[in-house]
């Protein structure tokens, strides 16, 4: 299955609003470039499926509108399913990411919207938490899908 990349953001400090930007380097020692969070080994980099979002937007009232950045994750993507488990590789565009595990809603979504905290937690809709093993640019449109090691 292969995905496309909708979506980037980024925050240069805790609880600074989320700056959605084009293109962005990721690398191995700091994921995200300009990232405040990409210095964290096994959370360089969180992925949000857009569908997991929109699911999550569905169970609460007046929330049609509200931007996927409110979430805080760094990538977001479209028509590909997310593993529910760690260990699998993602390629976004130059990138290869190991997913880490899952991106566990915390106290700061409910602050951004009642309810979402609950809204984001069942099935991982949340998102993925990844490391960067091959760093690479990444660009809005870029190919991103799941990669069998085996192969």
């Amino acid at each position: 299955m292969t995905g496309r990349l909708i979506g980037i953001a980024r925050r240069d400090r805790k609880r600074a609003p989320m700056e959605e930007i084009d293109r962005v380097r990721l690398e191995a020692d700091a994921g995200l470039e300009g990232d405040y969070r990409g210095r964290f080994r096994n959370r360089g980099v969180t992925v949000l499926a857009r569908e997991a979002w929109e699911a999550a937007l569905a169970d609460l009232d007046d929330a049609d509108n509200l931007p996927w950045t409110l979430r805080r994750a760094n990538l977001l993507v479209k028509d590909i399913d997310l593993p529910r488990e760690g260990g699998g590789l993602l390629q976004v565009g130059g990138a290869l990411l190991r997913i880490t595990g899952e991106t566990d809603p915390c106290k700061r979504m409910e602050e951004q919207h009642a309810g979402l905290q609950a809204a984001l937690t069942p099935d991982w809709r949340g998102g993925v938490t990844c490391r960067v093993v091959r760093g690479g640019e990444v660009a809005l449109g870029d190919q991103a899908k799941l990669v069998d090691e085996t192969a």
